[in-house]
């Protein structure tokens, strides 16, 4: 039997008008906007793959939860609505609702590290490693060599590299270590996955050390799904079964909601330790809010507990997955170079491979991202040396192995014929890329400057 087309699981009920403009048009605003696609108007955006943090729509049953929101001030029914969810999904002991993960990465960088410290982690994340930073400790890459490879087909690019582990240890001594971030499918590697085996060994590892392992979960929901489909023995498992046993190897973790989860604002910090969660509960009173609510109204907990529960739904994830690996077919199928595999959220361009006339100094990626805009009103995001900021000691610009653009596919927000549109928009660019320009800061600032910075062409 021929193999049939998938379709979405679910149904459009409300739409939300696009705006087109003309090309003279995006070329005014991006010149406003500093050549940042950051500080665009989102009026001036067709087709927005900046990110999928926050971007998702929510369902008939989430938006019908909104209105059981219940504002307590303490105690809100919602929370341990939530705690319910959190606990069946994530299986740790302990909640902390907070705003999003970025208020979850700042607790636990206040409570876990000293100055002088060392935080080990299968590659960075802008905003976790500035949080390590400001803390007072250094981040040190742990992860295999595979996901600085972009054309590498492993199946697992995100795992750790248990020798670099080792050497981090005998370098630094285990009491220096304030903790190994285990991300899930690794975001500036171009979403790649990690194997329920790495993730074993890496936690029996550190606790021969007596090192806390603390997971990334953002999106440990998309990670389970690879997990499912690629590591021997998981076909069978339910994804709430393989996202608990992610989770069962380590102390807490991190979760920014905005993804998997299906929310526009939301996250939480988890741990099982009841004296690290009572100081976490003290921090997000301080930073965030009153321990059952975490800066969150009870209609936002009340939706994410319900969203929690609808990620790790089969048909759900199989598509969600499956929208990003169409883009990544069409796109590469033109010809563009792409990181391969196709990660959970987002298709990767190598930009420093499509624009090799643009020298590294004139960001070829955050050059791209401005380009592809003008072109098509598609908006995407740089992930190269600009988001990977400075040397701390030395002052000069980090240029990571990896130049890319993220197309980042928010979840059940654009159809089958809007993947069609970008790869087009894409794959047109890159028969004239030659065409695009270097730039040069004009603003640069101290802090997270891919957010702010702007520039000019070269």
């Amino acid at each position: 039997m021929a193999k049939r087309s998938w379709a979405e699981p679910y149904k459009i009920k409300m739409v939300e008008p696009l705006r087109m403009t003309t090309q003279e048009e995006r070329a005014r605003a991006i010149r406003e906007a500093g050549f940042n696609t950051f500080l665009l108007c989102s009026e001036d955006v067709y087709i927005d793959l900046l990110t999928d943090s926050g971007t998702s729509a929510m369902s008939d049953r989430q938006w019908a939860g909104m209105m059981l929101g219940d504002e307590a001030y303490a105690g809100s029914a919602n929370y341990y609505h939530l705690e319910e969810a959190v606990a069946e999904v994530y299986g740790y002991k302990h909640l902390i609702p907070t705003h999003q993960g970025r208020g979850a990465e700042h607790i636990l960088s206040r409570m876990c590290i000293k100055p002088g410290d060392v935080v080990l982690g299968n590659m960075y994340f802008t905003t976790t490693k500035a949080h390590q930073e400001l803390a007072g400790a250094r981040f040190v890459d742990v992860i295999g060599d595979a996901a600085h490879d972009a054309a590498d087909l492993s199946p697992f690019k995100g795992n750790v590299d248990l020798k670099r582990v080792e050497a981090a240890i005998e370098k630094y001594g285990a009491a220096r270590i304030a903790y190994l971030c285990l991300q899930c499918n690794v975001n500036m590697a171009g979403g790649q996955p990690v194997s329920v085996a790495n993730v074993r060994a890496v936690s029996a590892l550190c606790r021969k050390h007596d090192i806390k392992v603390f997971l990334d979960a953002t999106r440990a929901v998309e990670n389970a799904y690879f997990i499912k489909q690629r590591e021997k023995g998981y076909a069978d498992r339910s994804i709430t079964s393989i996202v608990r046993e992610l989770c069962s190897m380590t102390d807490g973790c991190t979760c920014s909601a905005k993804k998997d989860a299906l929310v526009n604002i939301g996250g939480f910090l988890c741990v099982n330790d009841d004296a690290l969660a009572e100081q976490a509960r003290g921090l997000v009173v301080l930073f965030e809010g009153l321990h059952t609510y975490g800066g969150l109204a009870g209609r936002d907990m009340e939706a994410m507990a319900i969203g929690i529960r609808e990620s790790v739904q089969e048909d759900h994830i199989r598509a969600r997955i499956g929208q990003v690996e169409y883009l990544g077919r069409l796109v590469e199928e033109g010809g563009v170079p792409i990181v391969k595999p196709v990660g959970g959220h987002a298709v990767f361009v190598n930009a420093s491979a499509m624009l090799p006339h643009i020298p590294r100094e004139q960001f070829p990626a955050q050059a791209l991202a401005a380009a592809l805009y003008v072109e098509s009103g598609v908006r995407a995001m740089e992930r190269g040396a600009v988001s990977c900021g400075r040397d701390p000691d030395t002052g000069e610009n980090i240029y990571p192995t990896l130049e890319l653009i993220r197309l980042t596919v928010p979840r059940r927000v654009y159809t089958q014929a809007h993947m069609d549109v970008t790869a087009e928009a894409v794959i047109e660019l890159y028969q004239r890329c030659g065409e695009v320009r270097g730039l040069r800061f004009t603003f640069e600032p101290k802090v997270l400057r891919f957010f702010q910075a702007r520039f000019q062409q070269v």
